[in-house]
């Protein structure tokens, strides 16, 4: 599977991206939504300065028909809606790829992480340019199972040393107990468990998403050029 994380430029009209762009300070993460084939239904999270000002405009707002606070303090709310225009809902709905929460929106951009096939997310940037709504790629990579990343005798012992124990801190199993219960040599054991960890650890890292320093890789043209073209130009698996 496919992994990427898209940054979506979001055109005037629908409510978050009208009123984040007026309160550009403020931070909008939706926790849950539900698309239907007209409103859609959604849970967001609201950290912004002037929150009465925010939730002043978004009961103003044309687009969203039914509104309620939840939750709230002087700067944080968790309100429920309703809106007629959930434009990454109906293009993640067109090109049949969810999209993982929490989708976090600031000053019209929305931070998006997806998952699918890489067919899927070709279709996913082409809807998104049929909706007119523009994106950068900030990373993109290929996500494995744990079975493809360790043999299964690996994946045993690393399961069985989790639930002795191994891995507590303090440690309520040793390497020698450890051993013994799996029916191995010490020294199988711990070159097993150590190339287990190796594979991990290096998974890990390479899933990190690239620092702030680093250059990204892009799509279309280079670093930081928007998403234009066809969408399998735009959306592309790294060699």
């Amino acid at each position: 599977m496919t992994q990427a994380r898209l940054v979506v430029e979001m055109p005037d009209g629908p409510w978050v991206a009208d009123i984040s762009r007026a309160h550009p300070d403020a931070t909008f993460q939706v926790l849950a939504a539900l698309p239907g084939d007209g409103p859609g239904f959604a849970l967001v999270w609201i950290s912004a300065s002037d929150l009465d000002g925010v939730l002043e405009d978004m009961r103003d707002h044309a687009v969203l028909t039914d509104m309620s606070v939840m939750q709230r303090t002087d700067t944080e709310a968790t309100v429920q809606f309703e809106t007629t225009a959930p434009m990454l809902l109906v293009a993640a709905k067109r090109s049949g790829i969810p999209i993982e929460m929490p989708i976090e929106i600031r000053d019209g951009e929305a931070t998006i992480d997806v998952t699918g096939a890489h067919d899927r997310l070709s279709e996913l940037g082409r809807q998104f340019q049929e909706l007119e709504m523009d994106f950068r790629v900030e990373y993109i990579q290929e996500r494995l199972q744990p079975s493809q990343v360790l043999t299964e005798t690996q994946q045993r012992l690393l399961l069985t040393a989790v639930e002795l124990g191994y891995y507590d801190t303090p440690r309520e199993c040793s390497l020698t107990d450890l051993a013994e219960h799996v029916g191995i040599a010490k020294s199988t054991c711990s070159e097993t468990l150590h190339r287990a960890e190796e594979e991990i650890i290096k998974r890990f890292i390479d899933d990190l998403p690239p620092r702030v320093d680093a250059e990204p890789e892009m799509a279309g043209d280079g670093p930081g050029s928007k998403g234009q073209g066809t969408a399998a130009e735009t959306v592309d698996t790294p060699e």
